[in-house]
């Protein structure tokens, strides 16, 4: 017997994956994307016979539905949301609808930066330690399309704001928030603390039984933990103090201290992922494996034989003594100051793109200790002129990657690092980060 009629907004891997998880649940299912299906996500559809759109939204078949799967780059303020709101539909994300039919355990990790790397590095963990854990969320295959098709016991689930503001019932066994800087403003109306807000919801639903990790030197976190009441068990990480329960750094030492009768003690230069904010997310990582109780010698040898992900400080090639370094995802000004501060002084900084009101002023400081030369890529580059003009002898305009490499290959000297760290989105030239990276390491390997 069919349930009644679900509507998938958007046909990426998530909005595919809902339909194809709500169609084995018995949902009659209809999905609508207001641009262009990818040709791949369209073959899967045709396969299951599920019934969709492309390039319009069709009220009268999107308002039938019971229940409404929202892709998360869609906002709430576009017509056929303002509809379903009016109308009442229930709105809800594909890992909310995803979780409602599995009993598998989740970890799910946010924050600002470091989200994507900390996600990768604790499932290598999970893997390690040989648990049946699958990966999804912002990355990786889609957490409904798993639940489908897999029978996972855990999930490692990378989850962005988005994702967390149409989340109601979920519940995160283990929630990690690793930092909130300033990022998506856009979609919160320019409110920090509605971005925050947004954050501080992967804590929602948990219990006594259930374990938050935070990052203690994070201002912003602290300030919002003030005005929340955490039920769950509490682990806090810091470089900068020793704690009595969590994570510190003391000596050149990560220490994680859960269980007092079984710390773990790991030295950074051990570390296969290098750089200040890396430290963090390790230490994350880390706490997240002390608390389902893995040997401390497997979390060693998985911290210290990582391979970190695509796209963030990817080391692209040496030429002429030159380091050519690839972190197209670095698509906020925060991301770009990690950059800056985990790579050594005379940088040829490529960066620009679409931006989402950035606030440069705390890159100022960096920009001017450690770069040389800015090459800008994007269509409007003025607010990066703006910015660093007092900071930067030289910031030059290009319009391709293939220019940009070109322009800093002229500009660096032997010793120099050419980083492409762009803090803004990519969608003036570039289909996304992964095509900008793309490009830039295809236009590196033909110097």
């Amino acid at each position: 017997m069919e349930k009644g009629k679900i509507v998938v907004l958007g046909a990426g891997e998530s909005g595919v994956g809902a339909a194809l998880l709500a169609q084995k649940q018995g949902f009659a299912v209809f999905v609508s994307d207001f641009g262009a299906i990818p040709s791949q996500y369209k073959m899967q559809l045709e396969e299951l016979n599920i019934p969709f759109e492309e390039q319009q939204h069709t009220s009268a078949l999107i308002l039938e539905a019971v229940e409404v799967i929202k892709s998360p780059g869609i906002p709430d303020t576009i017509p056929i949301m303002k509809e379903i709101k009016q109308k009442e539909i229930p709105v809800i994300s594909e890992i909310e609808f995803a979780k409602r039919y599995t009993n598998a355990k989740t970890v799910c990790i946010t924050g600002s930066n470091g989200k994507t790397t900390t996600t990768m590095l604790t499932y290598h963990i999970l893997k390690n330690a040989g648990f049946s854990v699958g990966l999804a969320g912002n990355i990786g295959n889609s957490f409904a399309a798993q639940v489908a098709t897999e029978n996972f016991e855990w999930y490692v689930l990378e989850l962005s704001s988005f994702m967390l503001d149409d989340m109601h019932e979920f519940k995160a066994d283990i929630a990690v928030l690793l930092n909130i800087t300033p990022d998506h403003l856009d979609r919160y109306d320019y409110k920090m603390g509605n971005y925050a807000a947004s954050k501080m919801r992967i804590t929602r639903n948990q219990s006594a039984d259930d374990v938050f990790i935070y990052c203690a030197d994070d201002e912003e976190t602290r300030q919002i933990l003030k005005k929340n009441r955490i039920n769950a068990k509490a682990y806090p990480f810091s470089i900068r103090k020793k704690l009595e329960s969590g994570a510190y750094l003391e000596n050149d030492n990560i220490q994680i201290n859960i269980n007092l009768n079984d710390p773990l003690t790991m030295s950074i230069s051990e570390l296969a992922l290098q750089g200040k904010h890396n430290i963090y997310n390790s230490m994350a990582s880390g706490i997240v494996a002390k608390v389902l109780e893995i040997r401390n010698a497997t979390i060693r040898e998985s911290m210290g034989d990582f391979k970190n992900i695509e796209h963030r400080l990817e080391h692209v090639a040496k030429i002429s003594g030159v380091n050519y370094i690839n972190d197209s995802k670095a698509t906020n000004v925060n991301a770009t100051w990690y950059a800056l501060e985990s790579v050594s002084n005379d940088v040829i900084l490529i960066m620009g793109g679409v931006d989402k009101g950035n606030d440069y002023e705390m890159l100022k400081d960096m920009v001017h200790q450690k770069v040389k030369a800015i090459v800008c890529l994007g269509k409007d580059n003025k607010r990066i002129h703006e910015a660093f003009d007092d900071d930067v002898e030289i910031i030059v305009n290009t319009f391709s990657a293939h220019e940009a490499v070109q322009v800093a290959y002229h500009l660096a000297k032997k010793g120099d690092t050419v980083l492409l760290s762009p803090a803004c989105a990519s969608f003036d030239l570039f289909k996304n980060y992964e095509d900008r990276g793309n490009q830039f390491k295809a236009a590196v390997k033909e110097l």
